[in-house]
């Protein structure tokens, strides 16, 4: 049987039989740059993180309104945004989070965030990724590292789930098939086809699965003599049957949630999506991704801060607020991310501009000192004038507070050298308590 046969055998008897639907991250199995054999994994110290939970705002969070406000700065830079105070002495935010300022002495802000790159798909890549864009190759999230470097603490669910982050979404870039997130596309509607289908018996099922380990052997022994792509195939294939057969699949199910948690976090998809994280690091699930659309406002900046802004505050504020009553705040990294921020001065169709020059990011828990800011801006919030931090410093920190080698060296199936920290990134050493 042909590798494209097999292939199409494989994904319809998933669909039919087994109720499985392999996702959009898993469409590089066969096609994957790279894999390479990765060193042994050496702790690099650090933080407490055990998990990440990555928040990232998509289209540009504008960074006057939320995290750096300037108050003497006047109606040209602020518009509409007043700034408020916290509960840490000193720290002030834009008035449209008045209850993530009520957690500020959980969250570290970094204001001095600078990009290189200002248009969204690779804005949102390098962000992630700490490396520039290419069409040869596609290179690890965040997750797809911690993935990497670290063992499973669940040896049933998958160690790296995104959740609304689309099909662009560069996942474990090069790295192995199994390394590759879930992809959840509404957390309201939990793990979709993971249980077997009525019109399939038990029989069916065992059947098929006969089945392709028969095309397996025969295939694996014809065209690839164990080929680590058909290997790795098969363990993505095998984890899939035992999580459908296991009670972790609970933790995709939001309404084991009581009413007085649902209305904690909120009705929004985001919202959702920040309690389905907190319900899989409980699991042991290593590094979740949210992602929320939306923020690109060339028009309207304070209405559209109106709406969405108040979805963000409540569902981060929740989800810090039920890390640590649960006791996992500690060892739960939650970090918010955007790919950069908005001009500073507002524009006269009321909006804010692409501004890559100069934005905000948060941190919170894992051995992060809240009650923090690193970096500043000027008076306008249009240049950083103290503690740069880049792409690749963020990515390091990140590694840095998961307690893996973030600076080591992961080679792609064409010998180049990677690493999780990038060419040059450094940790942000002053954010650990």
């Amino acid at each position: 049987m042909s590798e494209l046969n097999r292939r199409t055998f494989l994904a319809r008897t998933a669909q039919t039989c087994f109720g499985v639907s392999v996702g959009s991250s898993m469409a590089t199995l066969f096609n994957s740059q790279a894999f390479a054999a990765s060193p042994s994994v050496k702790k690099a110290g650090g933080g407490k993180a055990k998990h990440v939970i990555y928040l990232f705002m998509s289209g540009g969070m504008t960074h006057i309104d939320t995290f750096d406000p300037k108050t003497s700065a006047g109606s040209s830079i602020m518009g509409d945004t007043k700034a408020i105070g916290t509960n840490v002495d000193g720290i002030q935010l834009g008035h449209w989070l008045p209850e993530l300022s009520k957690q500020a002495d959980k969250i570290a802000i970094i204001r001095s965030m600078n990009s290189t790159q200002g248009a969204h798909g690779p804005g949102r890549y390098f962000m992630r990724t700490g490396y520039t864009q290419r069409a040869s190759i596609v290179h690890p999230t965040a997750g797809g590292w911690v993935n990497k470097l670290s063992t499973p603490l669940n040896e049933t669910l998958p160690s790296f789930v995104t959740v609304s982050c689309g099909n662009d979404h560069p996942g474990a870039g090069f790295m192995e098939p199994n390394l590759q997130p879930l992809p959840i596309g509404n957390p309201n509607e939990g793990l979709k086809n993971s249980s077997r289908p009525k019109r399939a018996t038990e029989q069916d099922f065992q059947r098929q699965l006969e089945v392709r380990k028969m095309l397996d052997a025969q295939f694996d022994a014809k065209y690839h003599k164990g080929h680590k792509s058909v290997r790795a195939y098969n363990e993505v294939y095998n984890s899939a049957v035992k999580l459908m057969k296991s009670e972790d699949l609970t933790a995709f199910d939001l309404s084991n949630e009581s009413e007085a948690t649902h209305k904690l976090y909120g009705a929004a998809n985001f919202s959702k999506g920040c309690l389905l994280a907190r319900r899989l690091v409980e699991r042991g699930v290593r590094s979740v991704e949210v992602e929320l659309g939306g923020f690109d406002w060339h028009n309207d900046n304070f209405q559209q801060a109106a709406n969405k802004l108040p979805i963000v505050d409540q569902a981060v504020s929740a989800l810090l607020i039920d890390l640590k009553a649960k006791g996992l705040l500690d060892s739960t990294l939650v970090v918010l991310a955007t790919e950069f921020g908005r001009t500073p001065k507002v524009t006269p169709e009321g909006g804010r501009d692409h501004f890559p020059k100069a934005f905000s990011t948060m941190m919170a828990g894992g051995g992060i000192k809240g009650g923090f800011v690193y970096g500043e801006t000027d008076e306008t919030g249009m240049n950083v004038t103290s503690e740069k931090v880049t792409a690749s410093d963020f990515n390091a920190t990140i590694g840095h507070a998961m307690g893996i080698n973030y600076d080591q060296t992961i080679y792609s199936a064409s010998k180049r050298p990677f690493k999780m920290a990038g060419r040059k990134g450094q940790v942000i050493t002053e954010l650990f308590g």
